[in-house]
Parts: structure tokens; C-alpha cells; sequence
């Protein structure tokens, strides 16, 4: 079972922040004030996207402290499922969503002696709140932006007219990149570290962090992973009593909701556990493409999860 009691929203606004990125603005069409959440939070986007129900994960950017809506940035991938895609070109300003509860998996530390934030294009959206809160309760901080390009980089100007010196940005197209090594080893000790971006920078700072010596508790990340495509595979859910087929651009986990069974998910994106399940049976290969589980795990052939992992083989049975 979800633990998302879902809510609709009508869009009020929509812009286009940088290239390839649109910023939503979403209120509640009962006109209640939005759930409270705290930074670090998301929500999970239902849309139907011809014929077929889509859910993905956003990061709230919007202000804790406002309770009348909640603002999303969504970055267009032309070579995915499809979902930001229908975002970007079907949603329009009155349009309904529904949407889940926020979910905080990535919460910062307020009493923290220092926060180091890192992020990569639209990761840039779940530090705007942080950076908020921090700065009304006198919290250190510096934030570290990598973007492609000015024009591909969302809400850089704003955050550094807000918060100088403490926001640096480093463009590629202008021949600039951060040392992370450099900029590691020198923090003071107690510096907590969060970063949200593509999944080889965040591999890259972590792999760093962890050979400088870091305490694993002061390593943050958030990483919304899309379901990768692959070759249609059946599965057999065990306590259902339902064969599924999950087709080349759905998800495992896509497959069973719209089976009718009510599978657990938090992030869908790989990186909570919330949906792991355990495997019964299998003839053939798991594809893990998540980051949750261990290589034991992964080699054991026990697990799966079903918001990003596929299979190839013969068959697949497992406990849902």
C-alpha cells in the first residue's frame, strides 16, 4: 500500500526558466492550503499520458513558508518515457494534476556547523528552499551550481543576487569546472555535504568524499533516476495471482499499479527502498538499476526494484 493520500491541483502558472526547463506553479483546486512540508521535500506527479498513467517525482522548490502552492521545476529529456516531454508540451495554465503528499528524503540539517551544497542543472531546486530556511535561522552554507550554459541554467542569477558569496556557478560552455577534491578537503569538520544532480557527478563528489575520510552521516543526496526502456519481459506477482507484461517504456512497478494491485513507493526512482520486493523466482537476469541496494544483494537474485529495475529472461516471479 501508498503511503500518499493524493490530492488535486489546477496549474496556475507555467515558465520557462531556462532553456529546456519550466517551473510549475500548482494550488489546490479545493482551494485549501497546501500540506506543510520541510526543505528537501517532493511530490509525485500523476499524469495520464496517452492512455497510460505516469508518476514521476519532482523536488518542491517552492517556499515552506508559503501554504498556497507548490512550485516544481521540470527539465525536458527528449530521449525518455515520455513524461517531462508531456509536461512540457500537453500541460498547459487550468489544467487539473493530481499529486501526493511531500515526501522529505533528503532533509537538511539545520544544526548543522556547515552545509555544502553541490548541485547539477535542475538539481538546483530542492537547495532553493534549504537555502532559505538556512539563511532566516543564521545557518552557514555555500552552494556550488554546475550548469551547461547561462541559458540552460535555472534560477543562478536569482540565487546569487540573493545570497553573494555564498553561491558560485561554474559554466561549462565557458571552460570552468569545480575542483571537488579541492573544495572537500578543505571544509571544516562537522560540514555536512548534500548534492543533487546527474548520477556520474554524484558518484564522482561521493567517491571523493569517501576517500578524504567523510562520516557516511554527512552525506546527503537526491537522485530521481528514470525508469530505463528495455526488452518487454512477464512477471508473475505471487500474491496477486497476476501475470503481467511490462512493456519496453514502463516500469516494473507502472506494470503492477496498472495491474490493480497497490504496490509501496516513496522516490520511484530508485533510491529510498520503499518499493523493493522480493523475488521468488527467476529464469534469467535481473537488471538492478537502482542505487538502494548492495552488490550482495544484487548478486543474491532475491531482490528487485520494481520503480526502475527490469528483467530479461524466461520468467520473473515475485511477492507482490
Amino acid at each position: 500500500m501508498t503511503v500518499h493520500t493524493e490530492m488535486s491541483v489546477t496549474v496556475t502558472d507555467i515558465e520557462l526558466v531556462a532553456d529546456a526547463i519550466k517551473q510549475f506553479t500548482l494550488e489546490r483546486v479545493d482551494g485549501q492550503p497546501m500540506p506543510a512540508f520541510a526543505p528537501g521535500a517532493h511530490i509525485v506527479v500523476s499524469m495520464m499520458d496517452a492512455g497510460r498513467l505516469r508518476r514521476n517525482p519532482y523536488s518542491l522548490m517552492s517556499s515552506p513558508r508559503d501554504p498556497w502552492n507548490f512550485r516544481i521545476s521540470v527539465l525536458r529529456v527528449e530521449q525518455s518515457r515520455g513524461g517531462s516531454v508531456f509536461m512540457h508540451d500537453v500541460i498547459a495554465v487550468g489544467d487539473t494534476l493530481t499529486i501526493s503528499q511531500p515526501v522529505n528524503l533528503f532533509p537538511v540539517d539545520i544544526l548543522a556547523r556547515r552545509n555544502l551544497f553541490i548541485a547539477g542543472g535542475v538539481g538546483i531546486t530542492p537547495f532553493i528552499p534549504m537555502m532559505e530556511v538556512l539563511n532566516e535561522k543564521g545557518g552557514v552554507f555555500e552552494l556550488y551550481y554546475s550548469i551547461r550554459s547561462r541559458s540552460h541554467g535555472a534560477f543562478w542569477s536569482e540565487m546569487s543576487a540573493l545570497y553573494p558569496n555564498r553561491v558560485k556557478i561554474a559554466v561549462g560552455a565557458e571552460g570552468y569546472r569545480f575542483d571537488y577534491h579541492e573544495l572537500l578537503i578543505n571544509q571544516p569538520l562537522g560540514t555536512h555535504l548534500y548534492v543533487c544532480g546527474p548520477k556520474l557527478m554524484l558518484e564522482h563528489i561521493f567517491n571523493i568524499a569517501r576517500d578524504l575520510g567523510w562520516a557516511k552521516e554527512n552525506l546527503h543526496f537526491e537522485l530521481f533516476l528514470a525508469p530505463p526502456p528495455g526488452s518487454p519481459f512477464t512477471a508473475k506477482l505471487a500474491s496477486s495471482g497476476k501475470e503481467i507484461v511490462v512493456a519496453e517504456h514502463q516500469s516494473l512497478l507502472e506494470s503492477v499499479e496498472e495491474a490493480g494491485v497497490d504496490a509501496p513507493f516513496l522516490c520511484r526512482a530508485g533510491a529510498c527502498g520503499q518499493c523493493e520486493t522480493r523475488v521468488l523466482a527467476s529464469d534469467g537476469e535481473i537488471i538492478h538499476n537502482d542505487i538502494f541496494l548492495t552488490d550482495e544483494e544484487r548478486k543474491s537474485g532475491t531482490k528487485i526494484m520494481p520503480c526502475v529495475s527490469r528483467f530479461v529472461g524466461v520468467g520473473l516471479t515475485i511477492e507482490l
